[in-house]
């Protein structure tokens, strides 16, 4: 019970010795800054602007997203955005490798490596980000039919391959 009556009461004594410092302070302020003038010039004059109205609001606005984008021309080729996309369009052509061959009921089938994951592929599947579309599988490669835009919006086809990789025979470890 002590303690606590003799706590606010040090504090107290505490605050009034730093204030005998701060009087030195305010003290030796008040005196530099006697001499001192502010070097001040005036504020320029507010000039007033003519009001101008507006001619332009019945032209075309120019921030329109129609204006900001090429117009997208319908061509004979243009993805379809509806299509559910395939696992191997997430990656670019130039990461998948075509490892392999192999013939199922028939029909030909490709080993395409992404990422070192192993996918099966026939024709009519989806490879790479350009909408490429596989038209024939051979031995030795994979071709497909790409759709890329250009600077114009309009979208061309393009055929591009995937070669088959030949990996070096390795030596037999000891």
């Amino acid at each position: 019970m002590r303690l606590t009556a003799l706590l606010p009461l040090t504090a107290a004594l505490f605050l009034y010795g730093c204030s005998d410092q701060q009087d030195d302070l305010r003290n030796w302020m008040a005196e530099a800054s006697k001499d001192l003038k502010p070097n001040l010039k005036p504020l320029p004059p507010i000039q007033q602007v003519a009001a101008v109205s507006y001619q332009g609001a019945s032209l075309i606005d120019p921030f329109k997203v129609s204006k900001l984008e090429p117009d997208k021309k319908s061509g004979v080729f243009v993805p379809d955005a509806n299509r559910r996309r395939e696992p191997l369009e997430a990656y670019p052509l130039e990461s998948l490798k075509m490892v392999g061959v192999l013939m199922k009921r028939g029909q030909v089938h490709a080993i395409i490596a992404a990422d070192k994951t192993l996918h099966q592929v026939k024709a009519g599947n989806y490879l790479g980000q350009n909408y490429g579309q596989i038209t024939a599988i051979s031995e030795t490669e994979v071709t497909l039919k790409e759709l890329v835009e250009d600077a114009g919006g309009e979208w061309a086809e393009r055929i591009s391959t995937l070669q088959l990789q030949e990996q070096a025979p390795q030596e037999p470890k000891k």
